[in-house]
């Protein structure tokens, strides 16, 4: 077990605090945000303390650090307090779910990662630092996704493919075997990738179409 300071107040930070609290060997120790952010000095009835005063109350040789923020500015606020922290001397761990499927002994995970219940990662998997996985998705073999990335629910990321840094891929999206996602992409919502993608574009998937009756006069579905 080890003592963790959860940098992040939000809906990040609040999911891995009862992620880490109730299915990880360790225990949360106290909340950080940078000083122009505190808006209270609890949370969970733990203290919330500033970032810049945070390596004095909570010294690195004592404790660990996770970085808990979303995909804000191309997830590049995340990898900012990523470096912040570990210029700081905090070692920062990795969440994964006792409920995720990965062949750990064929496949590495980097540190400050959190990768939720359900994800499946094939064997030859290589899964970057400071990455976010939300529920559900499946990562095919021989596939690599680098640092910095955040992957939304039930994407499937096909084999030998290449997700390069700060890449987010939105619900449902589906990635074609042998594909890279230039860094900086953002892959839409329910998007279907089958070729390789420029760097910094937006990819958008179809949109849902709707028909001009109610659905009271629909007789069979």
């Amino acid at each position: 077990m080890s003592q963790v300071v959860l940098f992040g107040t939000g809906t990040i930070a609040r999911m891995a605090y009862a992620y880490l609290t109730h299915d990880s060997p360790h225990e949360i120790a106290a909340f950080t945000v940078d000083r122009d952010h505190m808006s209270g000095d609890q949370l969970f009835g733990l203290p919330v303390v500033p970032f810049e005063e945070v390596p004095s109350l909570y010294p690195p040789d004592e404790f660990d650090m996770f970085v808990a923020v979303g995909y804000a500015l191309m997830n590049k606020f995340r990898e900012q307090k990523y470096h912040q922290a570990k210029t700081m001397g905090y070692r920062l761990i990795s969440y994964v779910s006792s409920k995720a499927t990965i062949w750990s002994d064929y496949s590495s995970i980097g540190d400050n990662c959190f990768i939720m219940e359900n994800n499946v990662i094939q064997p030859f998997v290589e899964i970057g630092s400071d990455i976010i996985m939300w529920s559900g998705n499946q990562v095919g073999h021989n596939s690599v996704i680098k640092d910095h990335c955040f992957v939304a629910s039930h994407v499937v990321v096909s084999g030998n493919v290449t997700i390069e840094p700060n890449c987010f891929l939105g619900v449902n999206a589906t990635i074609r075997d042998g594909i890279t996602i230039a860094r900086e992409c953002v892959i839409g919502a329910g998007a279907l990738i089958l070729k390789d993608t420029e760097e910094r574009q937006v990819y958008v998937g179809p949109k849902a179409r709707l028909l001009p009756m109610p659905s009271n006069r629909i007789s069979r579905l």
